[in-house]
């Protein structure tokens, strides 16, 4: 498979992690050293994978709320052979998000080392 279609593939499993609230499939796409950071609003939220699975155990799903599901790959940039970047949106409403995503080539394929996010609240 490319790298293209790997990371494409990386992006539909965090769509689902995402819509589904599957804190396993995020485990599968994420690094476990990676770390996650939101400056959008004034207290910043800076985490590891850890704290942020947690979280996605302990909130309702998108889809357990028959929310329309709205995600899209905006950019896929291969920097190197072992270094990506990721530019996805989603909706979890009421926020629209981009996320930035850096993923690394590990022996078992892309991982998200780090997810940097913005959101605003306008999603519909």
């Amino acid at each position: 498979m490319s790298g293209q279609a790997a990371l494409r593939e990386l992006a539909n499993k965090y769509f689902d992690a995402l819509y589904f609230g599957k804190a396993d499939l995020f485990a599968e796409v994420f690094h476990p050293a990676a770390m996650l950071y939101c400056f959008t609003e004034a207290e910043p939220v800076i985490i590891g994978v850890d704290k942020y699975l947690a979280i996605v155990r302990g909130r309702v799903s998108p889809a357990s709320r028959n929310d329309p599901r709205r995600d899209e790959v905006v950019a896929i940039e291969i920097a190197s052979p072992t270094t990506a970047h990721l530019r996805v949106k989603e909706i979890f409403i009421p926020k629209n998000f981009v996320d930035e995503l850096t993923c690394v080539k590990t022996a078992a394929g892309w991982k998200i080392v780090s997810k940097v996010w913005h959101f605003t609240l306008d999603a519909q």
